[in-house]
């Protein structure tokens, strides 16, 4: 439900395994420290094990608050680590969290990876990526695309730790050259890029830079069609000379729209199973 919407809290997505640099635990860590700080409660995929458990145990160990969002399919298989570990993972790449961090998550079970991606859009004020993979990418995109929609505006920050996010930027600009993306809305996707030198990474404060960054943002730069997600509210894009407070904090009338596509997949999941 709407009501549920922190606008500071912020959705991080991120892998369930920990890569192969050190940088990107460190921007972890750096990131899940910097929200607690910050008081900005995390909202994430529930994981225990990768990236996920270090950036939800970095803000746990802080005094932070951690929401986790998880389908119950996985929830019931015990978790994404598992599938993790019969694949091509190491034990080093195993749990993170231990029994008590993993008792003070708040825990939500969803009835699918789409239910999953709305219950963690709508109670978040901001998104952040980190280095991830296919998952990552598409959760990514969606929200990134939903501010274009104008279903909701509110800030997406890659971390683009020793250049992780590069093809992802070149990608959008190529998009922008071939008349695909309005060159306005390059800006929907922020990235946080760090030292020149990358040597340098791993001990850069990526926490502070990303809160920066999401404190900076402003919607007013994107382009947002002019869509009614919903038939009797008014969600259609802020006028940009007078964007209020509480539309700054992503908090405009198109969360609405988030619940009525909640409600929708909700039905067609349903539907679906009942025909399997």
């Amino acid at each position: 439900m709407v009501e549920h919407c922190n606008p500071s809290a912020v959705a991080v997505y991120c892998a369930a395994s920990l890569g192969k640099q050190d940088a990107f635990r460190s921007a972890a860590l750096s990131l899940g420290r910097a929200l607690a700080e910050a008081k900005r409660p995390l909202v994430y995929g529930g994981g225990n094990c990768g990236i996920m458990g270090v950036v939800s145990g970095a803000v746990m160990d802080e005094g932070g608050k951690v929401i986790g969002v998880i389908p119950y399919a996985i929830h019931a298989a015990g978790g994404e680590i598992k599938e993790a570990n019969t694949v091509t993972r190491s034990q080093s790449n195993a749990e993170v969290l231990d029994e008590k961090k993993r008792g003070q998550i708040e825990t939500i079970i969803v009835d699918s990876m789409h239910e999953r991606k709305v219950e963690m859009a709508k109670r978040v004020g901001a998104f952040v990526g980190l280095p991830g993979g296919y998952g990552t990418f598409e959760e990514i995109l969606e929200v990134v695309a939903w501010n274009q929609l104008n279903i909701h505006n509110k800030p997406v920050i890659l971390l683009n730790v020793l250049s992780y996010y590069n093809p992802l930027r070149e990608l959008i600009r190529n998009g922008v050259r071939e008349g695909f993306i309005q060159p306005l809305n390059e800006k929907l996707c922020v990235f946080v890029d760090g030292p020149a030198d990358q040597k340098d990474h791993e001990s850069f404060d990526w926490g502070k830079a990303t809160v920066d960054a999401i404190a900076a943002w402003q919607h007013v730069q994107a382009e947002a069609y002019p869509i009614h997600w919903t038939k009797d509210i008014d969600t259609s894009p802020v006028p940009i000379s007078k964007p209020s407070i509480k539309e700054t904090n992503g908090m405009n009338g198109a969360l609405y729209g988030l619940s009525a596509i909640n409600a929708w997949l909700a039905w067609g999941w349903l539907a679906l199973r009942q025909q399997i």
